[in-house]
C-alpha cells in the first residue's frame, strides 16, 4: 500500500527499470574513461583504457548512451501522465481541497 501523506509518483515499469540499467552503464563507462584522465592509467581496471583516444572514446560512448536511456525513461514517464494527473488530483482534493481544481462550464463547453 502507497503512502497516501505524499503526493503520488510514477510506476517503476520493466522499461524503466531496463532504461535505468542502460544509464548505470553509460555512467560506468564514463567513469572508466575519466579515471584515465584523473590518474594518467587505468584507475578502474589496470589496462583499460590504455590511451587518451579509448577514454575519449569511452567518455562519449558513455555520455551517449546516458542521454539516449534518460530520454527513453522521460518519455516512458510521460506516458504515464494521464494516469499520474488523475492521482495527484485525487491527491489533493483529499489533502487540500482548498487548492483542488474545479471543472467549470466554460472548461467543459470552450468557445469554438
Amino acid at each position: 500500500m502507497l503512502s497516501t501523506i505524499r503526493p503520488p509518483r510514477p510506476r517503476l515499469t520493466g522499461p524503466i527499470f531496463a532504461y535505468g540499467l542502460a544509464d548505470v552503464f553509460g555512467l560506468s563507462c564514463f567513469a572508466l574513461g575519466a579515471s584515465w584522465f584523473a590518474a594518467g592509467k587505468g584507475a578502474i581496471f589496470a589496462n583499460f583504457p590504455g590511451s587518451t583516444a579509448e577514454a575519449v572514446a569511452c567518455i562519449a560512448g558513455g555520455v551517449v548512451v546516458m542521454i539516449w536511456a534518460v530520454s527513453r525513461i522521460l518519455r516512458e514517464i510521460a506516458r504515464q501522465a494521464p494516469e499520474m494527473q488523475a492521482k495527484y488530483d485525487a491527491y489533493i482534493a483529499r489533502h487540500h481541497p482548498d487548492k483542488a481544481r474545479r471543472v467549470t462550464d466554460d472548461a467543459e463547453n470552450p468557445p469554438t
